[in-house]
This record gives structure tokens, C-alpha cells and sequence, in this order.
């Protein structure tokens, strides 16, 4: 194991000849005594090319006159790959190698970049592989952040255990045939780094201190919070905790419902008051952003007034505001335009950004995130106080359920760290898993600096390279004239502007360039019928290129049915057989994440499984070749059918059943609210319910949600009506319910529904009545008031 790369950037590789060469070599051999491993490259273009790949690197030597192997345009040589040290790494030590004579007319800016000077012939080879090997050693403790440094520090001092865990370090594990198999899995150093809240050195996580502490700030600094709090439960966790805090029991809530469960979870902890607040919707069954008429103040304060629960609320005002922010399918709201919509109507605004964490290391994600809110873009005295909750083990690297939330806070409603850490240590462990705590150290410092945009930038730039290549390879198909012209489609505009020129451009054939840098290409223009949602404002919702929605035939973004089309469900059955695990999959649109760790590589294995799809389908191969599991699993089913007669059929289904247009009424017209969900909760637990098929559920109150996967949006809350048999809600369900029934193996993942194993039946939780009282919904699920 090495200490560490250092790059060689010069014009001549060792053994080529000449003395100043000769003592680079001798440079190369004392820095490998040191312990490093050292990598020579000729050229520019090799030179960026390390830079891009390899993160390890400690310093880099560069020859201010190295060659460029081809024609770049502008910079090239060593002064273009001193700009990309600048753009990948924050204070890498770079080492210039220049000509004595030439030093005085290097531009002003090299000596911002560089750390020193080599002249390779005037001082000896020890002393120039010190300097190097000095500053990399700086650089390599540098770049640690503060828990994982202190963590390291301790773990190197191998003192003995005498605290909790009880597997010592993993000692327990060695006594035991099936312990000495896991240790030796997952290794003695993560065993060792499994410690308890009593190493004093390290700090602790309720009390904020130490290590802890000082990693907790550092990533408050970095993503722009005022406070910043590791969670070690995911961002569930963190929903639950802000709203637990910001609003108490009887207060008014207002909730969009497009959220995730765990916001429902904090109001039933709380005992508030949910006024729900409905998003767009478009064709594709995709949920928009709350549409900006909607949160004005005169549209929620009559949403607050027309909603029964609130009759019984403390106060007729809402103390806390919560809506998810990117979307699932990669909506992001201008957050200041939200944030002053929602002002006159809450104190507390909470951004729910579990998918979103690495927005403020980008400038096209610029003002789209909650921290963005502050008093350098929102004056007193209206600011709200804002909450960012974030999963960064979704779209950062740091390891599953490691989370944060982010507050910045405003008079109106101040966050007293005390108070706000009661609310902390509620949902917190006292038993924390350290090297969780350490991967959110360290994804903060990937973030922190250049190093940020440039991880960020190139997740960005291989989105587009998908987005257009699926565009082009569709549109060749289409020309080539030897095969049916369908392919799938992305969802994204079909075409852009360049501000530069005002020219509008196919996207396909828009510079990549242009793509990945500005933020116009990616907002949903009012009206515009490639997205389909209505009601939106000039600048109000972008798409974030990263989630990139597939779209396959049958359906478009404005609701139109084809007279054929494939089922999203079929296509990522097919890709699953491939080892391709996508993200969501609704009726016609499958989502798929282009985060840090995509590459080329992966996403062309992608597309290679899309054309050979395509290829099957048109040849309409027998679904015994390619979904044998799925013919096996129902033979009686599946036997005999083609790829091209199952999409049909569902297809067919799907239009006349109208599932997209019921999806969308019951997600618009939402039930009648009856009592609070927190009363629904105390039922469930005491024996208060009971499980119902869905043509005996109307007119009854749930007791827990019922969320459809997909589209992953709550169709039921607990406290709401079922409403009539042929009202938005049961037909929906119901038509879920025959959908499951005729196509065995694609049945819809919906929590809050249980199936009946010998009927197929969906069976939903609902209040018992009160045998005395069934005169009314009320006397089901008990008064509203919080003193009936």
C-alpha cells in the first residue's frame, strides 16, 4: 500500500536521455523509498487524463512547456493541465518545472496555483523528493475532515476495549466459526472503527462535541446551513424530527402530498392537523410541483378554512409548512419564489430533500435548494425559517441511512439548538455506528471546493450524453427505413435556446456544452405540452438532468392514447433479466438515477438492453425466450404469448380501464378529511380497526395510508374517507385490484393494502364503527375537536 500518487507531467519519459531527465529519475526512485508510487506522462493530453481518473493522487510535477498531443483550441500543455488541477482538486501541491530565465513572464495566476518551483539541476535529487513528498504528506492530512481524522487517529493508536460493543473490535468474532467468517467478510479495520459513545476523544453526537461536533459544522459551512445535524436513520428520521419539532399537537400543518411517508409519521407523532396541499399532475401520470396559484396566501388560507379538521386546531393559522423538493421524477422549485409564496401563511418551511443533496454544487441547480433561502435573498421580518432534510447516501457517497438536516433559521421562528436537540435526541440512537458518521464527514469534504462541482458536473455531463444519445439513436431508427421506426423516448423539452444567440436548437443536437451549463435548457416553460403540467410560472420548476425519465410508446405527456404502445412494466421486467435495476417504474415512464457513479460503461450497457428490446419486440419473440421466470411462475397465463401480444393486451387494458385518467382524479380530488391522524393511529394499536375488501370500504374512515408504488404518492390518508363505490378512490383501487388479477407478476407494490392470498382481494384498514354510533363518519372515527 502506497502513501499516495504523484504525478510526473514532463517532456520525456526516464530513460530518454539527458541530465536533466537523469535527475528526474533519481527524484522518482527517492520519492518510491518514501513510500509513493509515481506516474509519468508525456503529454497533455494524458496528463488531464490522470487528473480526471485518478482522485489519489498527493502532488503532481508539471512541465510548464509539456507537449499537447493533439490540437485543443486555447490553453494546452502544461498550462491547461494547471487549469484542470484548479477545477479537480482543492490545494493539490503542484510543482512547476520551468526554465529560470522564463519564470519572471509566467502568468500572475500560476503562482495562485502552484506551491513551488523545480529546477531539476540545481539542488540535489533528495532534497527536491523532500520538498514533494513534505507537501504531499501535508495535503493527504489536509484533506481528511475533522471526524474521520480524528477516527483514523484513534484506531492507529490500537489501544484496548474496554466499553461497549462487546465484540471488542471484533475480537468476539474470532471465537466463533461463524464470527471468524464475518470478520474475516468484513475485515478487522471496520470492526475496529464500531465504537462506543464512551471514546471521549471522538466526541459525541447528542451533545455535539468534539470531532463530532466540529464535522457537524464544517458541513453546515459547506452546504450552506446556519446549523447542520448527522442523522444515522436516513432521511425519514430527519422528516419525522423537524416535523415532530416545528409544529405540536392540534396546530394546522400544510403538507404537500406529494410527500414522503415518514412526514406523515412526524404528524402522528405530533398530533397536528394535515391540510394537504395537491400538485400537478401531467399525462404520463407523472406528480408536478405544487402549482404556484396554489400556495399563494388567499389559496391556502381558504384550503385552511374549507378543511374540517381544522375547526378543532389551536389556532387558525399554520405553523409549519412541509413539501418535497426534487421530486421523485427530478422537479425543483425556485426555492426563493416558494419560499415567499409560502411566507405570509407559516413561520417554518421544511424542504424535503431527500434526493437532492448535491444541488448547491452546481450552478444549475443555483437557488433550487432550501439553504438557498437566507437573509441575503429573503429580508426580515418575513423569512420563514427553513429546514433542508437530506438522504445523502442517495445521491452522495456515504454509506445507507446516513442523513442530515440543515436549518436556517429566522426571528419569526427561532430554532434554539437546546430545544431543537430534545427533538434530536428523541429520534436519535445512543448507540451510534461511528463509521456512519464518518462517511457523512467525508462526503462532506468531496463536496467541499472544486472537488464538488467537478463530481457533480460530470454525473450532469454523462445524464446529457444518455438524454441525447437515446434522442439520436430514436431519430437514426426512425430514417434508416429497414425496421419499425419506434424507439423510446426521454422525457425532456424537444427542444432548447442558447441565450448566446437566441437560436433554437433540437436538444439532440444541441452542444453538450450548452446542456450541462445552463439552466434555462432544463425549466418547464409554462404550457409547454412536452412536460404537461399546468399552471406553472417562468422559472418556477426545473428538471434536473440527472433523473432521467425513459418514456416508452402508447402515451404522451398531454394524456392522448395511442392505439399501441408497450407498458413501462413489461420493458424493466425485460431490463431486471439483464441485471438492470431501475428506480421507479410507473405505466409508460421508467426512472433512472445518474448519480456520481455512473459511467459510460454502464449506461451503454443500458442502451444496448433498450435496442435489443426493441429488436425482440419487433421480431415478437415467444416470452418463454426472454421472461422465462415470469412463464414458469403462470404458466397458464403465459404460455404461448409473445412480447408483442403481452404489451398489447396490457395496453389495451390500461386504455380502457383508463387507469392514468382514474390515477389522476384520485390524486386531484382528494378525500374528504375526517379526523386527525394521530387519533387513527391510537385506534389502530388498541384493537381499533379492522380490514375491509374495497366494495365494503366505502363511506369509511382509514386508519393508515395507502400509497401506490407507482406512482409512490399517498391515495389514502389515515382520517380520510374512502368515499362513495363509483367515487375517485375506490375505482382507482379497484381498477388496480383487476389489473393484478389479469397480469400475474406485475402487480403494483402498494403499501397500506394487504392481498388476500385465495381471492386476490384488496383488503384496506379502516376505523371500526362505534357499534352505539354508526349514524355518520364522525361517530366512526370520533369528534375532530381535540376536546370531543
Amino acid at each position: 500500500m502506497t502513501d499516495g500518487t504523484v504525478l510526473f507531467a514532463v517532456r520525456d519519459l526516464p530513460g530518454s536521455g539527458g541530465a536533466g531527465v537523469e535527475q528526474l529519475r533519481r527524484i522518482h526512485k527517492e520519492l518510491e523509498a518514501d513510500g509513493f508510487e509515481v506516474r509519468w506522462v508525456s503529454s497533455g493530453e494524458d496528463a488531464r487524463a490522470v487528473l480526471r481518473t485518478e482522485a489519489g493522487l498527493a502532488a503532481a510535477v508539471v512541465d510548464w512547456a509539456l507537449p499537447e498531443d493533439g490540437g485543443t483550441g486555447g490553453e494546452s500543455g502544461g498550462p491547461a493541465v494547471l487549469r484542470q488541477v484548479g477545477r479537480r482538486f482543492q490545494n493539490l501541491p503542484v510543482f512547476l518545472i520551468t526554465a529560470g530565465e522564463d519564470f519572471e513572464h509566467l502568468p500572475l495566476w500560476v503562482a495562485e496555483t502552484v506551491v513551488g518551483y523545480v529546477w531539476p539541476l540545481e539542488d540535489t535529487a533528495s532534497f527536491i523528493a523532500g520538498r514533494i513528498a513534505t507537501a504531499a504528506h501535508g495535503y493527504q492530512e489536509a484533506v481528511l475532515p475533522p471526524f474521520f481524522k480524528a477516527m483514523r487517529r484513534f484506531d492507529d493508536a490500537h489501544e484496548y476495549s474496554w466499553h461497549t460493543p462487546a465484540h471488542s473490535g471484533g475480537v468476539a468474532f474470532l471465537k466463533s466459526p461463524v464470527g471468524r467468517a464475518f470478520h474475516d467478510y468484513f475485515g478487522e479495520r471496520l470492526l475496529r472503527s464500531d465504537l462506543s459513545i464512551s471514546v471521549e476523544e471522538l466526541g459525541s453526537l447528542f451533545e455535539h462535541t468534539g470531532p463530532i461536533g466540529e464535522a457537524e459544522r464544517n458541513a453546515a459551512r459547506v452546504f450552506g446551513a446556519d446549523r447542520t445535524y448527522f442523522v444515522l436513520h436516513g432521511d425519514s428520521t430527519c422528516d419525522r424530527m423537524v416535523g415532530h419539532f416545528s409544529v405540536t399537537h392540534d396546530e394546522i400543518a400544510l403538507v404537500d402530498r406529494n410527500c414522503h411517508k415518514s412526514v406523515l409519521h412526524g404528524l402522528v407523532l405530533s398530533g397536528a392537523r394535515p391540510v394537504y396541499l395537491v400538485p400537478t399532475r401531467n399525462g404520463y401520470g407523472l406528480a408536478g410541483p405544487l402549482p404556484p396559484a396554489g400556495i399563494r396566501a388567499d389559496a391556502v388560507a381558504a384550503r385552511i378554512a374549507g378543511n374540517p379538521l381544522t375547526q378543532g386546531a389551536v389556532s387558525p393559522d399554520a405553523q409549519y409548512a412541509v413539501l418535497t423538493n426534487s421530486t421523485y421524477d427530478g422537479l425543483c422549485y425556485d426555492a426563493l419564489q416558494v419560499a415567499r409564496a409560502f411566507a405570509p401563511s407559516t413561520p417554518r418551511l421544511h424542504f424535503d430533500e431527500a434526493w437532492f443533496a448535491y444541488a448547491r454544487f452546481h450552478p444549475l441547480y443555483a437557488g433550487r435548494y432550501g439553504m438557498a433561502v437566507g437573509p441575503d435573498t429573503f429580508p426580515e421580518p418575513e423569512r420563514p425559517t427553513v429546514f433542508s432534510t437530506q438522504s445523502t447516501h442517495k445521491l452522495l457517497a456515504a454509506l445507507s441511512q446516513s442523513a442530515m438536516v440543515h436549518v436556517k433559521p429566522a426571528p419569526r421562528a427561532p430554532v434554539e439548538h437546546d430545544r431543537f436537540n430534545e427533538a434530536f435526541m428523541m429520534h436519535g440512537t445512543t448507540s451510534p455506528l461511528y463509521p456512519m458518521i464518518a462517511s457523512l464527514d467525508v462526503a462532506t469534504a468531496m463536496m467541499d471546493g472544486p472537488q464538488g462541482h467537478w463530481l457533480i458536473d460530470e454525473a450532469v455531463a454523462e445524464a446529457v450524453r444518455f438524454r441525447q444519445t437515446v434522442v439520436r439513436i430514436g431519430r437514426r431508427m426512425a430514417a434508416a427505413g429497414d425496421r419499425p421506426g419506434w424507439f423510446f423516448g426521454v422525457w425532456q423539452p424537444g427542444t432548447v435556446t442558447d441565450p448566446a444567440t437566441g437560436a433554437r436548437l433540437p436538444f439532440a443536437d444541441a452542444p453538450a456544452e450548452l446542456l450541462r451549463t445552463e439552466p434555462s435548457c432544463w425549466q418547464l416553460e409554462p404550457g409547454a405540452d412536452w412536460h404537461g403540467f399546468p399552471g406553472l410560472a417562468e422559472g418556477y420548476c426545473l428538471l434536473d438532468p440527472v433523473k432521467v425519465t425513459l418514456t416508452c410508446p402508447g402515451i404522451d405527456a398531454t394524456g392522448h392514447m395511442a392505439d399501441w404502445g408497450i407498458p413501462a412494466r413489461v420493458l424493466t421486467a425485460y431490463l431486471a433479466t439483464r441485471n438492470i435495476v431501475v428506480e421507479k417504474t410507473d405505466s409508460y415512464t421508467t426512472l433512472i438515477l445518474f448519480s456520481m457513479g455512473i459511467t459510460k460503461g454502464k449506461w451503454g450497457t443500458l442502451m444496448d438492453a433498450l435496442m435489443d428490446f426493441k429488436a425482440l419486440y419487433d421480431q415478437d419473440t415467444p416470452l418463454a425466450n426472454l421472461l422465462p421466470e415470469l412463464v414458469a411462475a403462470y404458466p397458464q397465463r403465459y404460455t404461448g404469448r409473445t412480447l408483442r401480444e403481452l404489451c398489447q393486451e396490457m395496453h389495451d387494458h390500461l386504455r380502457e380501464a383508463r387507469l392514468v385518467e382514474l390515477l389522476d382524479t384520485a390524486f386531484q380530488d382528494l378525500p374528504e378529511p375526517v379526523t386527525p391522524p394521530q387519533h387513527c393511529y391510537q385506534r389502530l394499536i388498541r384493537g381499533g380497526t379492522e380490514r375491509l375488501r374495497l366494495a365494503d370500504a366505502s363511506g369509511r374512515v382509514a386508519a393508515a395510508m395507502i400509497t401506490v408504488t407507482p406512482p409512490g404518492i399517498p391515495v389514502l390518508m389515515p382520517g380520510e374517507n374512502t368515499g362513495a363505490p363509483d367515487g375517485p378512490l375506490l375505482r382507482y383501487l379497484t381498477s388496480l385490484e383487476t389489473f393484478d388479477r389479469h397480469f400475474p407478476g406485475f402487480r403494483s407494490e402498494t403499501h397500506g393494502v394487504t392481498v388476500d392470498p385465495d381471492s386476490g382481494d384488496y383488503l384496506i384498514e379502516c376505523v371500526r364503527r362505534i357499534p352505539a354510533q354508526q349514524s355518520g363518519n364522525e361517530a366512526e372515527a370520533a369528534p375532530v375537536s381535540s376536546t370531543g
